[in-house]
């Protein structure tokens, strides 16, 4: 089972992100305080859960948290500011949403940039470490996996519904035969270059 605090003096909000790796879509971030006394053997990773559980959780953690909070740093912003700070960006604005203010943030990786005064511990791999991380990871994924279906509506052809907009070679083919929506990061690296 995961850790249920750092420090359980401090009111502590695990923060994580969504999609940094992705061509089209937004970067989305959660912020997740939760009780202290939490217990739940099923929150884990986002990323080792199946999307049927990650929905189920979503709905615990939204429930059972004391606070929570989404944060999305559009495409465009990724072109015009690099995807690590539209990362950061994103996980400050999921903290702005937070209804009761922590007083410690837990942050999935290894940087990120302060936000106001407030301290904070980088946590590399925190999602499978600490509970209120792995939370926020999945408060990111679902949401940002409901954007991408939505999108996948109109676009069909680049596959969204499946994909989500990461790299597959599905998307990458689509993006070389059709060009790119305004939905792709034209800062990234959309098709791969042939030798």
């Amino acid at each position: 089972m995961l850790l249920q605090y750092h420090n359980r003096n401090k009111i502590e909000a695990g923060c994580d992100e969504a999609g940094r790796g992705c061509l089209a879509g937004p970067v989305v971030a959660g912020a997740v305080i939760l009780p202290l006394d939490l217990k739940n053997d099923l929150l884990n990773d986002s990323k080792t859960l199946s999307e049927k559980k990650r929905y189920y959780l979503r709905d615990v953690i939204l429930k059972e948290s004391i606070s929570w909070g989404l944060g999305i740093v559009s495409n465009e912003e990724i072109d015009e500011i690099n995807i690590l700070n539209a990362s950061f960006l994103a996980m400050h604005r999921a903290i702005d949403e937070l209804k009761r203010k922590p007083n410690s943030l837990l942050i999935d990786g290894n940087r990120f940039n302060k936000y106001n005064k407030v301290e904070h511990h980088c946590i590399v791999k925190g999602d499978g470490k600490f509970l209120s991380i792995a939370a926020a990871s999945i408060i990111a994924k679902t949401y940002r996996d409901d954007i991408m279906k939505a999108l996948h509506k109109d676009y069909p052809i680049y596959d969204w519904l499946n994909n989500k907009g990461y790299p597959t070679k599905k998307h990458r083919l689509s993006i070389q035969k059709n060009g790119v929506t305004e939905h792709h990061r034209i800062s990234f690296r959309l098709i791969k270059e042939t030798d």
